[in-house]
């Protein structure tokens, strides 16, 4: 299959080639067992995570319900683009085909979109929780978190969709070559011989509105709930009510200042590889860790998982 065809005068991309990892031909095998094993260990924690949380009763509160969308959304994301990479590692020519880069860039964008606003809605649960613990169930009843996980949802599919036909849109005349291992639309646009300031400006709202907006929400959210920790006389009532947000703070700080360094970063520079580390660490090491800090500073999720393990080994020893 030929990657550029013609018509008429134009040339059109059919079939990209991925230029990431090219530089280090010598050490495909070693990356392809690192990555692999950071997929499985991403599969493994969320699926953990949204197993504990489903058989354990304790844990059906919006707060755990959030946390489930969101290790699903790990597992989407890093879903997206690890198993075609892992498949390019064995191949010479590492290539996408024209629709399948835009279904990846679609879904790329969904579950990041999706995961921005999502991190908000959960620290707006903590912020009703810790400063409004009376209110809290009539605040964050199930109709509120149903409304608020669809609106998450509703906000990442309406994003995407927008850029995803924007880019469609694009006429791209070649190089067929995405010096990445993923698409993405900053990438295509650079392959673009047609008018991109439409989508460009789209990219500006949407980075205001999808990205910065949550982000600032959640700050403000955590200066208030910082504010009401600090106010509790007892050290033993501060250290619980913190310990509710310490998983959630530190899943927020990684993932904005990771996402802050992914696409905000010098579009100039930045070598290959220092581009690709970059987006390794925000679209596969970010989601990995997720469910390690929840497990690791979470008590109940804690708890939830060791009872979940003890069940599997009681099981597999009675059927031995």
């Amino acid at each position: 299959m030929k990657d550029i065809k013609e018509r008429g005068n134009q040339t059109i991309v059919t079939e990209f080639l991925f230029l990431g990892f090219s530089n280090h031909s010598e050490l495909q095998g070693l990356f392809f067992l690192i990555f692999l094993i950071l997929y499985l260990l991403t599969i493994l924690g969320n699926l953990l995570i949204l197993t504990a949380i489903r058989i354990n009763a304790v844990l059906h509160t919006p707060m755990y319900y959030f946390l489930s969308n969101l290790s699903f959304l790990d597992i989407c994301y890093t879903s997206t683009t690890v198993p075609i990479m892992l498949v390019n590692f064995f191949r010479e020519k590492k290539t996408i085909s024209y629709e399948g880069c835009l279904s990846q860039v679609f879904f790329l964008v969904t579950f990041a979109g999706t995961e921005s606003v999502l991190l908000a809605a959960m620290a707006y649960d903590r912020f009703i929780a810790i400063c409004y613990p009376l209110r809290y169930p009539i605040l964050m009843s199930n109709r509120v978190y149903a409304y608020l996980a669809a609106g998450t949802w509703l906000c990442g599919l309406v994003n995407s969709l927008t850029h995803t036909g924007l880019t469609a849109a694009l006429t791209l005349c070649g190089p067929n070559q995405i010096s990445h291992f993923l698409c993405d639309i900053p990438l295509l646009l650079k392959l673009s011989c047609s008018d991109t300031s439409v989508i460009e400006v789209a990219l500006y709202v949407s980075s205001a509105i999808i990205g910065l907006s949550p982000c600032l929400f959640t700050a403000v959210s955590y200066m208030l709930i910082i504010s009401a920790i600090l106010k509790i006389q007892s050290t033993q009532g501060r250290q619980k009510a913190f310990s509710t947000c310490a998983s959630h703070l530190t899943v927020v700080v990684i993932y904005y200042g990771n996402a802050n360094l992914n696409y905000n970063h010098p579009s100039s520079g930045y070598s290959l590889d220092v581009d690709i580390l970059i987006t390794v660490l925000y679209c596969i090491v970010t989601p990995m860790l997720n469910p390690i800090i929840y497990s690791l500073r979470n008590k109940e999720v804690k708890v939830a998982l060791k009872k979940l393990c003890e069940g599997y080994i009681l099981l597999s020893y009675s059927s031995a």
